[in-house]
């Protein structure tokens, strides 16, 4: 407070027209203060904006992560047969897999010959022994 009072008062000599008075002092450094305050609020709003899209992209995320099905059959590339069936999540499954039952699973492993996940194993999840 001490800095904006001789601030001002230096301000006192670029205008000569009437001596300043403790009163224009103070007014002076209430809008300064104000200015500043303004200022911080203003940084604190944009903090708080971004902190609530990351809380609400985090949101969407495990929202999608909770509904992701249990099972996966990974589709060869010409779209005709499957290549792998995969345990929901799997790092593995690539863009060509859709959601499956696991009556849908058991089946392309056991009756369809499609190739389980060597990564996920969703043979072993299941309880299908080879």
């Amino acid at each position: 407070m001490v800095a904006l009072l001789a601030a001002f008062t230096r301000i006192e000599h670029v205008n000569d027209d009437r001596p300043l008075t403790r009163l224009d002092m103070l007014r002076f450094a209430r809008r300064v203060v104000e200015h500043q305050a303004a200022r911080q609020l203003a940084l604190m709003d944009r903090w708080i904006a971004d902190e609530e899209r990351r809380e609400a992209e985090r949101q969407r995320r495990l929202a999608a992560r909770q509904a992701a099905p249990d099972w996966l059959i990974e589709r060869a590339l010409n779209g005709r047969g499957a290549v792998y069936v995969h345990v929901g999540g799997c790092t593995g499954a690539g863009s060509r897999a859709r959601g499956a039952g696991r009556e849908q699973a058991v089946q392309a492993l056991t009756e369809g010959g499609i190739t389980p996940c060597p990564l996920c194993r969703p043979d072993t999840v299941l309880g299908i022994l080879e």
